[in-house]
């Protein structure tokens, strides 16, 4: 299948590793440009050196926090204008732990700025040029908890399904002018952080690193970590011109995790 994405532009943010990178690595093993955005600077530079070397498309990189907005404006105006961006893909850190209780207003201040308000600013401006030109997608990488919230995780279950509605609300109102709007759920997905969620319930636990991933499997209906792989295929697909027809959709990759319809 031939997925229209040659020669199209990408932003990818929150590039530098992870589910990130690998969206990047599939959307450039399409022939799709990239402009990539990260915090670390030297694992994005590393990254557009391997993507480069392996595919022959540009790749441009910047810097970005998504808690300093005027950073996040300055990098959409940027990128937009020196090209056009047909794809944005939002994708950014995760907040620490938490109950819905006890969490200090401070916190979910800074968090929503971080994880709430940059995405919607970038998107905002970006999506203006998207409209003109008739064509664009934009995806947002949010969790599973965002269907079947995760106990430990309150800040995260919150202010990722308020994303999830304002890309709902946005999806509805730029489908006549060509650009979908989509959100991907991932459940769990093998990455650093997952070796990392694993170290700390071993600890947590007193068992073996091993044994804690057996026990985090075996509440996946699939009986494993998804790869990164398998989840940046599904996020190229819907960047694509076949998808077109996809809009207002949370997408699940999690492996059967989440048990509700």
């Amino acid at each position: 299948m031939d997925l229209g994405l040659k020669n199209k532009r990408a932003l990818v943010l929150g590039a530098s590793r992870g589910l990130g990178a690998g969206i990047a690595q599939a959307l450039a093993a399409e022939g799709c440009n990239l402009v990539l955005g990260a915090r670390d600077r030297a694992r994005l530079d590393a990254l557009a050196v391997e993507l480069r070397r392996d595919t022959g498309i540009s790749v441009e990189v910047r810097d970005l926090d998504f808690g300093d907005l005027a950073a996040v404006e300055a990098l959409a105006e940027d990128v937009s204008g020196s090209g056009n961006v047909d794809i944005l893909v939002n994708n950014g850190g995760g907040p620490p732990p938490s109950g819905a209780l006890g969490v200090d207003a401070a916190v979910w201040r800074d968090q929503f700025e971080a994880m709430v308000l940059g995405v919607i600013r970038v998107t905002g401006l970006l999506v203006a040029g998207m409209r003109e030109r008739g064509w664009g997608r934009i995806l947002t990488v949010a969790s599973s908890g965002v269907v079947q919230p995760i106990p430990t995780l309150g800040i995260s279950n919150t202010l990722r399904a308020s994303l999830v509605a304002y890309m709902k609300t946005l999806s509805a109102e730029v489908a006549p002018d060509g650009v979908t709007v989509n959100v991907l759920a991932p459940g769990r997905i093998w990455t650093e952080r997952a070796d990392s969620i694993d170290a700390a319930n071993a600890k947590r636990l007193g068992i073996e690193v091993g044994e804690a991933r057996r026990q985090s499997w075996a509440i996946i209906p699939m009986g494993r970590y998804g790869t990164v792989e398998e989840f940046a295929a599904v996020a190229t697909f819907l960047a694509s011109k076949p998808a077109g027809y996809v809009t207002g959709h949370v997408m699940r990759v999690d492996g059967g995790l989440i048990r509700s319809i």
